[in-house]
């Protein structure tokens, strides 16, 4: 979730703006001209992404290289102390915008899941955010319900309701959506903005698009997207650069919801060693005119000279993790005569929080990075919802034997013990309408990704709804056994990443990724006998999958399809009822082949 690096990155062909005026007067032609000319002008961009409604520090640390030849954990995170970190830099910068990439909602606390979110869009409110690329997760309630949180108001969209706490206004910041295209073909949101800073001869403009990823579709629910379509990344900005330009704009900034990963010897959030992912097949398409890329979607943290992958894309590409952990300093020197950017450079900075213990111990602030104080009125807000929403999240919600995970976090392909015990849960409340098998996503196991019951292995309602928030339905269809194993093909092909569905008890498959794609499952049991392809059997999955979410496009016949009576944590609640513990899933049911 952070990008490792054994060096810091540096840039020696981007200038700090303090050294700007020096440079102006060392190549200026005549002494005269210096006092005419306008001066290059300072704008800063502070940037996040990947919020994920996280309105109090999440419990997890960001890791940083130290001097030595090891790593710190850094405390980080939570709303009120991101405003801080926001404020201590645009104090800097007379000119400033903020500034995200998606998903600030979506996936969230409790605190701010139960409440629609709505309090998610009120700290951003407060922080100063200017303007929002929408994500994949700000799809998780549906488009309408998405205008809502831009448009404000209290209209009830879905099973929750909204304005329980306080009469919604919706955001004050604009969400900017140029590639994602409603039925009548215009964009769900305006697809740029222009922002002007200074007067007269010294004016600079900054044009800002705003998209998501084009796989979009593939990770939210189709019915909650009510026919909106995702175009293409690199050539929905190529399209909008010379409008920009036409308009004034000197220079260009790409908010995307689309990221990278990177690779080193030692964590670094300021670093970019070995940039992969879906990225940097976009960067290599786009206009050069454009001078900042703010990236999100992978969780991943980095500060990157793209030349140094393409040295025909000269861009400075950032990203800040995710929760809010880390916020982006970003530096821009506009020549409002020349009309572009002359000099740029960025850095990631840790939004050090207060300490908190695990396993291993306390993790404490360390003052050798910057410690921030809760800003008061941020603080404030939060605690009214987090209060709100402290019956429910303590209420004992049933027992487990032992400890569940999902093994490797966000980027695990498998479920682990967590998965089996949804898919379980899932099969057994529906039973009632035939279900046989049972099939959950590993991608939508949220984190902590793990639950860990008390002394007398009682779980609370807060901790199975922070592995499972999205309140999806379950749905139970037919399939034969061909579509069954086209099912699970889906999650070995070589479109997205791969991600084996973990399975209800008493179904095993085998698979064997040296195979060709569509062609890598080589075995499947129910109860210990073959499937049968010609067979039809009832299968359960939660509502983003049925509709062909994460790529599972073989899911989403939805033949004979029938609709349970709750969703999916209701269904995960209802499995651990009862006096006795739940036992801790044992069985393998999934098998890798490997030569």
């Amino acid at each position: 979730m952070i990008s490792p690096n054994p060096t810091r990155l540096r840039f020696a062909r981007l200038l700090p703006a303090a050294a700007l005026p020096l440079l102006a007067a060392c190549i200026t032609p005549a002494a005269n001209y210096a006092a005419a000319a306008p001066q290059p002008v300072t704008v800063g961009i502070v940037a996040i992404n990947d919020f994920h409604g996280a309105l109090e520090p999440p419990k997890t640390s960001v890791l940083v290289p130290n001097n030595k030849a090891d790593v710190l954990q850094l405390p980080a995170g939570g709303a009120a102390y991101l405003a801080s970190a926001v404020d201590s830099i645009r104090s800097r910068y007379p000119n400033h915008l903020t500034v995200a990439a998606g998903d600030l909602i979506g996936a969230t606390q409790l605190s701010s899941s139960l409440f629609l979110d709505e309090p998610t869009i009120g700290v951003m409110n407060r922080i100063g955010l200017d303007f929002n690329a929408v994500g994949n997760h700000e799809f998780d309630r549906g488009r309408d319900e998405l205008k809502r949180k831009q448009d404000g108001g209290c209209r009830q969209l879905t099973p929750l309701k909204p304005c329980r706490i306080e009469q919604f206004a919706g955001a004050k910041f604009k969400f900017l959506a140029a590639n994602s295209i409603e039925p009548n073909g215009k964009t769900l949101f305006p697809a740029s903005a222009i922002r002007s800073f200074g007067t007269g001869k010294g004016q600079v403009k900054i044009g800002i698009i705003g998209i998501t990823l084009k796989e979009t579709a593939d990770l939210s629910s189709r019915e909650g997207l009510q026919g909106v379509t995702f175009a293409d990344e690199a050539d929905t900005v190529n399209a909008l650069v010379p409008q920009l330009k036409e308009q004034g704009a000197d220079g260009i900034v790409l908010l995307i919801h689309q990221g990278g990963y990177t690779k080193g010897e030692r964590p670094d959030p300021q670093g970019c060693p070995n940039l992969t992912g879906g990225i940097r097949a976009v960067l290599d398409r786009l206009d050069t005119r454009i001078d900042v890329v703010v990236s999100g979607h992978t969780h991943w943290s980095y500060v990157c000279d793209y030349a140094q992958f393409n040295p025909a894309k000269p861009f400075l590409l950032t990203s800040a993790g995710v929760f809010g952990q880390v916020v982006t300093d970003i530096t821009l020197a506009i020549d409002p005569v020349a009309g572009r950017v002359v000099a740029k450079r960025a850095r990631n900075l840790v939004v050090q929080s207060e300490g908190y213990a695990n396993r291993n111990g306390r993790i404490e602030p360390n003052a050798l990075f910057p410690i921030f104080a809760a800003r008061s009125d941020v603080a404030a807000y939060v605690q009214l919802y987090s209060d709100a929403a402290k019956i429910e999240i303590q209420r004992p919600a049933g027992k487990l034997a032992g400890e569940v995970s999902r093994p490797g976090g966000d980027f695990a392909n498998t479920g682990g013990t967590l998965g089996s015990l949804i898919a379980d849960a899932q099969l057994g409340a529906t039973r009632k309408s035939g279900a046989q098998i049972a099939f959950m996503n590993p991608f939508g196991i949220r984190a902590p990704h793990t639950l860990v019951p008390g002394p007398d292995g009682m779980l609370t309602f807060g901790q199975l709804y922070a592995v499972q928030p999205f309140d999806n339905a379950l749905i139970t269809q037919s399939l034969t056994g061909a579509e069954l194993k086209a099912v699970l093909e889906n999650g070995f092909d070589d479109l997205q990443p791969k991600q084996v569905l973990s399975a209800s008890s008493g179904f095993v498959f085998s698979y064997d990724l040296s195979r060709p794609a569509g062609d890598r499952v080589v075995a499947m049991t129910l109860n210990g006998q073959p499937i049968d392809p010609a067979a039809t059997y009832r299968v359960t999955t939660n509502s983003f999958l049925a509709n062909g979410g994460d790529s599972f496009s073989a899911l989403a016949r939805l033949r004979d399809a029938v609709v349970a009576p709750m969703n999916d944590i209701a269904a995960l609640e209802s499995w651990l009822g009862g006096d006795v513990p739940r036992a801790v899933p044992s069985d393998v049911r999934a098998i890798e082949i490997k030569h």
